[in-house]
């Protein structure tokens, strides 16, 4: 293969990982939030099943101290009533000793169901323990691995930036020219094309069999026709022969 063009196709593929590192630098801190968010969302919906533990468990508080105070009141109605001195207050202490008796039944039943909506979330949560647990740990390993992932993108980076230089360097001048035009007109960067199943990979246009064949067969630098990137071959190392 002509050394002209391995330059070049060296150069393309450094070229081409240049761009995805850049990329992948570019949108690092977005896709760091993005990580961020993913986690958060995690921590909000434990956090929400939780809320509904405290909601619950400060509602039945405040219903235990309600019975409290209505049985105190209750206390007060049963003296009433054996103290009452006739039919009147008797019939009054008996009103509302039977409304106080009524309303504790009723909020007695609303802290069972708050006792057992507790049980529901608390069964949630103990299927969840782990998941809680580590939740935070979690995160702190996915933002530490995915922080190595870019400093090591940087460090490939600045290499490859390195490689690319003192190999653009070797090219003669027109050919350094013609690369550049080539990849500033292309919106994907490449200048240089690999013939794949005799076709062109970057505008997939079928090249005549003349071409394919001089490709393979001459050391000159050919273009595609359609798009007028440089082509190359991968040409399949020959095994040698076996005794028999």
């Amino acid at each position: 293969m002509n050394s002209e063009l391995q330059k070049l196709i060296e150069l393309q593929k450094t070229d081409t990982n240049i761009r995805k590192l850049k990329q992948a630098i570019e949108t690092a801190e977005q896709r760091r939030a993005e990580i961020e968010q993913e986690f958060e969302r995690h921590a909000s919906s434990i956090r929400e099943v939780q809320g509904k533990r405290d909601t619950a468990n400060a509602g039945r508080a405040d219903l235990e101290r309600q019975i409290a105070e209505n049985k105190t009141y209750l206390d007060r109605a049963n003296r009433n009533l054996k103290g009452s001195q006739n039919q009147k207050e008797y019939e009054t202490a008996m009103r509302e000793t039977d409304a106080l008796q009524k309303q504790i039944s009723a909020l007695e039943t609303q802290v069972l169901e708050r006792m057992t909506e507790v049980e529901d979330v608390e069964k949630v949560l103990a299927e969840r323990r782990e998941e809680i647990n580590s939740h935070e740990a979690n995160r702190k390993k996915a933002l530490a691995d995915f922080d190595k992932e870019v400093a090591a993108n940087q460090k490939e980076l600045d290499a490859a930036l390195k490689n690319r230089h003192e190999v653009f360097t070797t090219l003669p001048a027109q050919m350094a020219s013609i690369y550049n035009r080539l990849a500033q007109r292309s919106r994907d960067g490449i200048a240089v094309a690999e013939v794949v199943g005799g076709s062109c990979s970057a505008c997939f246009m079928k090249l005549r069999p003349q071409v394919q064949v001089e490709l393979k067969t001459t050391d000159k630098i050919m273009t595609c026709e359609n798009c007028t990137r440089i082509l190359y071959v991968v040409t399949e190392p020959q095994t040698a022969a076996q005794d028999v």
